[in-house]
Formats: C-alpha cells, sequence, structure tokens
C-alpha cells in the first residue's frame, strides 16, 4: 500500500524544531515556528487530531466554569484568544448565542453577575453582551426547554467551531509556511548525545519504513501520551499526567429545536453541561471521569452516558431514551497529575497548561484547551528558541489568517471549507457526478471525499468520515452507510486495491460499533 501524502523529507536536514504530536497544540506549534522561519518537522503517529483535538464540545470560550472558579487571569486570556481565533478563521468560528436556564431568582442574580464580568474580562474581543430574557422570551428562543418553574434566562455569546477541520487547515497554513508534517509516522525511540535529546527514529504505520529525523530541539506535544515520549528520555520519569474522559452523546436537534445552545450550569456532580447545536444536530456533555489509563479510541463508560442523558432529561421537555442516541465519543484530557489530595478528583487536577524543559533538547507542552492552542504554540516557541539558542525570530501568529479563512463563502454545508468552497464546486463541475450524495439524510456529496483525500492528508475511511465529514461523530449508523462508498472513492484516488478497500470497510464498521449506543447496553 503506498502512501499518498508520505513525501518523506531528506534524512540530511538538520531541523530546528522536531514536533511530535499533531493535535491542536502541536500543530499550532508546528505554524508558530514555521511561520517566524525555522526549519519546521512535525509527526503524528496517527491521523491529525486523532486524539482529544477532535472530540471537544466544540466551544470557542473563555470558559464561565474557570471564572466561577476565581482564574481570572485564565479566562481573560482565552476570551482574548477566542476573538483571535474568529479573527483568523471566521470560517469555521461562529459566535453562538448560550442560554442558561434559571428556576429561581437568586440564581438569574448569579448568573447575570458573573456572566456581565465575564463580558467585561472581553474588553474589545467581547462577543455581545449578557442579559435576562423573559419566561416567555426563553420558551420563544428555545421551545424544547422545561417550562415548570422556569422564571426566565441569562443569554450569553461564546464561540462553537469544528475543531478536525480547525486542525486540518492549521496543518495546511504551516505547509504553507513550509512546514514539513508527517502522519502515521510514529515515534519509536529519542536519538540522544549524552544527555541531550538530539532528535528521533520513527516508524511509517502505513509502509513499516523506518526513519531518524535530527534536530535542535525536540517538542514533546502528544497529549496523554506524553508521558511515553518522556520514559523514552528516561525510563524512571515519574508520570506528568492523568488523563481525565469527557464524553458526549449526540441526539436530533429537535430536542431544543433551537438555534441557541444550553448551558445547565451545575449538575450534581457539581459541574456544567452543554448541549450545542452542531452539524444540524445536539451535542450534548460532557463528563470528567479520572483514568487510569488512556488510548487513541477511549470508550466511554455507561454510566457517563447515563448521567448525560439524566442530566439532559431535568431541562428538555421531552425526555432522550436510549434508541435516541445517535452517537456516542470519548475523548481524553491531558491534566497535569495531582501530587496530594484525592487522586480521583479531576477538580483538584490544573486546566492550564504546563511548559517544562524535560531534558537538554526536549520540551513538553501539556494541558490547556482548544482556545488557547495559538498563545500555547507561542510560549512554547519562545522558551525553544530560548534552550536551544536559536536566533529569536518574533511570533508573527496573532494576525495570522488560517488556511481557508474568508468572512463568507455562502451558504450550506460547503461554507466550512471557506476559500476552498469554490474550488470544489469547480472539481464538481469538471466532474459533475461527484456531487452526488454520500446519504440520503446528510448533506455530505463525494466531491468532499476526493477533495480530502487530494487536499486534506486523508488516507483512510476513517480520516473521511471521523474528522473530515464528521459523520461517525453525528450518527454512527449513517457513518457506517456511506463507508462503502467512502471507500470506493478513497480506493480510486489512493491507487489501492480490492483487499485495501473490503479491509478499510471492515476496520471502519469496527470502529463505529463502539460510537453506537447499543454496543454499551447490550
Amino acid at each position: 500500500m503506498k502512501r499518498l501524502h508520505a513525501h518523506q523529507p531528506a534524512d540530511d536536514i538538520n531541523w530546528d524544531f522536531i514536533i511530535i504530536g499533531g493535535g491542536a497544540t502541536g500543530l499550532g506549534t508546528a505554524l508558530d515556528a514555521a511561520s517566524r522561519g525555522f526549519k519546521t518537522l512535525l509527526v503524528e503517529q496517527a491521523d491529525f487530531a486523532k486524539g482529544t483535538s477532535s472530540r471537544s464540545t466544540k466551544l470557542v470560550h473563555g470558559g464561565v466554569r474557570y471564572l466561577a472558579q476565581g482564574d481570572i487571569s485564565l479566562v481573560k486570556h482565552a476570551l482574548k484568544e477566542r476573538g483571535l481565533l474568529q479573527q483568523n478563521a471566521p470560517h469555521l468560528v461562529d459566535k453562538e448565542q448560550f442560554l442558561i436556564p434559571c428556576y429561581d431568582w437568586f440564581s438569574v442574580i448569579k448568573y447575570l453577575t458573573g456572566l456581565t464580568l465575564y463580558d467585561w474580562l472581553a474588553g474589545k474581543y467581547s462577543f455581545g453582551k449578557s442579559k435576562f430574557l423573559s419566561e416567555r422570551e426563553t420558551l420563544n428562543m428555545m421551545p424544547g426547554i422545561k417550562a415548570r418553574g422556569l422564571k426566565g434566562s441569562i443569554r450569553y455569546y461564546d464561540g462553537k467551531f469544528d475543531d478536525a477541520r480547525l486542525a486540518i487547515n492549521i496543518a495546511q497554513t504551516a505547509i504553507e509556511k513550509g512546514a514539513s508534517l508527517l502522519s502515521y509516522t510514529k515515534v519509536t525511540a529519542l536519538l540522544k548525545s549524552g544527555d541531550a535529546v538530539t532528535g528521533i527514529e520513527t516508524e511509517d504505520t502505513i509502509t513499516g519504513s523506518t526513519a531518524q529525523y535530527k534536530g535542535k530541539i525536540v517538542i514533546n506535544a502528544t497529549g496523554v501520551f506524553v508521558d511515553e515520549i518522556l520514559q523514552m528520555n528516561n525510563p524512571a520519569t515519574k508520570k506528568m499526567v492523568r488523563p481525565s474522559q469527557g464524553v458526549h452523546v449526540v441526539l436530533s436537534k429537535t430536542f431544543l429545536n433551537s438555534e441557541s445552545a444550553l448551558m445547565i450550569p451545575k449538575t450534581t456532580d457539581g459541574r456544567v453541561l452543554f448541549a450545542v447545536p452542531w452539524h444540524e444536530h445536539l451535542l450534548v456533555g460532557t463528563t470528567d471521569t479520572p483514568l487510569n489509563e488512556h488510548s487513541l479510541e477511549p470508550r466511554a463508560l455507561k454510566e457517563e452516558v447515563d448521567f448525560i442523558i439524566s442530566t439532559a432529561a431535568g431541562y428538555f421537555n421531552r425526555k432522550p431514551m436510549a434508541k435516541d442516541i445517535l452517537s456516542v465519543f470519548s475523548g481524553l484530557r491531558p491534566l497535569a497529575a495531582p501530587t496530594s489530595g484525592d487522586p480521583n478528583s479531576t477538580k483538584e487536577i490544573s486546566r492550564d497548561h504546563k511548559l517544562i524543559v524535560s531534558a537538554k533538547g526536549l520540551i513538553t507542552i501539556t494541558g490547556g484547551k482548544w482556545t488557547t492552542y495559538r498563545l500555547m504554540a507561542e510560549e512554547t516557541v519562545n522558551l525553544a528558541i530560548a534552550h536551544a539558542g536559536l536566533k529569536h525570530k518574533a511570533c508573527v501568529t496573532q494576525n495570522l489568517n488560517i488556511h481557508g479563512s474568508t468572512v463568507s463563502s455562502g451558504s450550506g454545508h460547503l461554507a466550512i471549507y471557506g476559500s476552498d468552497r469554490s474550488k470544489i464546486e469547480t472539481l464538481i463541475k469538471q466532474n459533475p457526478g461527484l456531487e452526488k450524495p454520500l446519504h440520503p439524510s446528510f448533506p455530505f456529496i463525494e466531491a468532499e471525499v476526493v477533495w480530502s483525500a487530494r487536499n486534506e492528508m486523508a488516507e483512510t475511511v476513517e480520516d473521511i468520515l471521523s474528522r473530515r465529514l464528521r459523520v461517525l461523530f453525528i450518527d454512527a449508523q449513517a457513518a457506517k452507510d456511506m463507508a462503502p462508498r467512502v471507500a470506493a472513492l478513497l480506493c480510486k484516488e489512493l491507487a489501492a486495491d480490492e483487499n485495501w478497500k473490503t479491509e478499510q470497510i471492515k476496520t471502519f464498521n469496527k470502529l463505529a460499533d463502539g460510537y453506537l449506543y447499543d454496543d454499551y447496553i447490550k
């Protein structure tokens, strides 16, 4: 099987930056470094954003929850980054209206006061002013919300986005700035000279080929996998992160029948829950469950799914049932491990990012969230420049447009491609048959599969249906229905054979079964 996108760099390049990890943080760091003019290589063991970075609650936000915890500085930085992200990727980041339902007058005062502070902290990056809405106004805007005892709601504004698609667009931008990016390339060892890390050894997980790359600084941006890289350097290294699982379920949008999002400010375990309109469906989550293990495909626990559904049922007019769940997906947050106290309390584990020099030539970045990916990358590159003695070059990403950036690319589902939309439409004109839908219940068309294979580094059916079109995360059964046609289109693009196509369908169907709620209640 050949690699369509594995343009392996020459092995005699002495890279300035070698970045391990193709999630939000790694891709952001690659873009920052490349845009400053540094020779930059990024390797990712799977597809870009395969892990946590495609499994978020789809919010670009300052963090109302962190405001309640008194972390003013974190919120203020995140609100600025929220504004910059909308400015730099307007085709992907939308302003979203959120409602917090209030069933007593004390809640009205408490949340309006807190969100007024939230607005003030945003300053010139504000998305809009929070205000109280009456019971009637609330029910008009969100007919599916529970009316009994409702006093009204607090309306506030935050951002919404498609995480995996932003990751792909950041990857494309990094490449345009001169970076080399390799997906399906696993680091098997660190190269060392004495105590100093000088590069990486890798294996192509599709072809099995191996390579070595040398660099002046190696960045470990592997999320919940950071400890594996650290132990390659020193097997005695103590664990730096503790994974916390966040689970989401997807329902029909008819449960709230609204373009606005719902924020449940306090669940039975003292957390928050969101119900967000996303790709014409309703995304509900998340949980916060400490785990001792991690994987690229974490599985939700039945009790987590039941918790989300029962909590939502307390706020929806129509109670969601097991049969209503279209997809269940999980993500693992790489939280800084606690050093004391209750090891099972994720409330005690830092949400902010941590940036450390792990060894001479090795820097580790972990934690944080999507909204602050750019700031984290800037801080990482600044530290790396100082540590490796590189020539200082100023960060330019605050006002750097992300690939596809355009204020408007029309209506319809192709708008998410931004400025690439016209190129996809040209592809359709050249091949009219590619306008055929992949599924009768979804707007996605065959041209998008071809486009993603040729221009977005998609290698597998999973890459297409999980992270380019997002169907697996929206409706797992529909994704299984689409898999044969997607496999056929990819097979042609990759010049693969029938055995590859058959194996791709089989592999994807097995994966998709884990996103069906039926699998949890058997």
